[in-house]
């Protein structure tokens, strides 16, 4: 059984009088494990196609399969939990809260799904140390590096130990040598066994995925294996 599975996917948005198709009749498959990046131009649908499937946005036509569960019928709340407990989202622009620090950040997702404390400290401290953290436990973002703040958004993003990463343009804003070690760090996490889709305009950094997936106009017009 697929771990994604749309059937159908249409997303329609109308401005003023026009009516555009941001996704068009698709339909895709992915496995659990897989590394797949997702590349096109501006307006070709690949961030619409990631907000659906973290469950930030519903289409207006097909299926949406997570796990064989149809995910788009569910409430809003339940969507809220499967996002919570199931996808970890990586961001170009961080979205890390200013005033909270890289710990109480990283330990964001642990309180909202309501893990008792002492559980928190620890899967916390031991984030930390895995993504070389552990000296800044106590800074805010604004006392973080770039890559320092985005390993604080992939240990955020992972802390509920979730079956999917989807990541956004997660090197846009780092330098080429702060962005490799991100995406080293992305990948050492998708060799684990957990699920990386990466949306990039970077052609260097989409082949090093093992599918690629080209949108324009809403419609998949290359899925490759590489």
């Amino acid at each position: 059984m697929p771990l994604i599975e749309l059937s159908g996917i249409e997303r329609v948005f109308r401005l003023g009088d026009s009516v555009v198709h941001a996704l068009a009749n698709l339909d895709l498959s992915i496995e659990a494990g897989e590394y797949v990046a997702v590349m096109g131009a501006s307006g070709s649908g690949k961030s619409t196609l990631l907000n659906l499937l973290g469950l930030l946005d519903r289409p207006d036509a097909g299926r949406y399969r997570l796990e064989g569960r149809d995910v788009t019928t569910l409430t809003a709340d339940e969507q809220a939990r499967v996002r919570r407990e199931k996808i970890g989202f990586v961001f170009q622009s961080f979205h890390l809260v200013p005033r909270l620090t890289a710990a109480e950040n990283i330990a964001l997702p642990l309180m909202l799904a309501g893990v008792p404390p002492s559980e928190r400290a620890k899967r916390v401290e031991k984030a930390l140390a895995d993504f070389g953290l552990a000296q800044r436990a106590d800074h805010r973002p604004d006392q973080l590096s770039g890559g320092q703040r985005q390993r604080v958004a992939i240990a955020r993003a992972t802390i509920m130990r979730p079956a999917l990463i989807l990541a956004d343009e997660p090197t846009g804003n780092l330098d080429r040598a702060t962005g490799e070690e991100v995406v080293h760090l992305l990948e050492s996490l998708n060799a684990g066994g957990v699920t990386l889709i990466l949306v990039t305009h970077d052609a260097s950094l989409g082949s090093r995925a093992r599918r690629r997936i080209v949108m324009q106009d809403g419609r998949k017009i290359i899925d490759e294996a590489l």
